[in-house]
């Protein structure tokens, strides 16, 4: 049962850490670039076209695992679309600025959608 609105796929990838040091290096070794933010607080590389981000502690978001975020035209209509599916929301869009909306659904079976929108 397609949905109405096709996804742009994965781009954007966060990873709790607990030693940001150390999974700095791992991340530049296996990404093969340095990191393009370098913070206490967040670490990102940009490679093949996509954003992975190292978040020490899980960050913000308090996350235990990693998050895939699926790049969506229409984060409303695809959070109704899952939601009408049998997902469950667990952060309903909201603006993390510079127009980019974020929003953490729940499937059936616990796992997280990480759905991002820009603008």
């Amino acid at each position: 049962m397609p949905g109405t609105t096709a996804t742009q796929g994965i781009k954007t990838m966060l990873h709790p850490v607990s030693d940001l040091g150390k999974a700095k290096a791992v991340y530049a070794a296996l990404l093969g670039v340095a990191p393009q933010i370098d913070e206490p607080y967040y670490v990102a590389f940009e490679a093949a076209g996509q954003h992975i981000g190292l978040l020490p502690g899980g960050g913000p978001q308090g996350l235990t695992q990693s998050l895939a975020y699926w790049h969506v035209p229409d984060i409303e209509a695809k959070v109704a679309e899952l939601t009408a599916a049998g997902a469950t929301v667990k952060d309903a869009p909201k603006d993390v600025g510079g127009g980019r909306l974020v929003a953490t659904v729940v499937d059936p079976d616990g796992n997280l959608l990480g759905l991002l929108q820009d603008s």
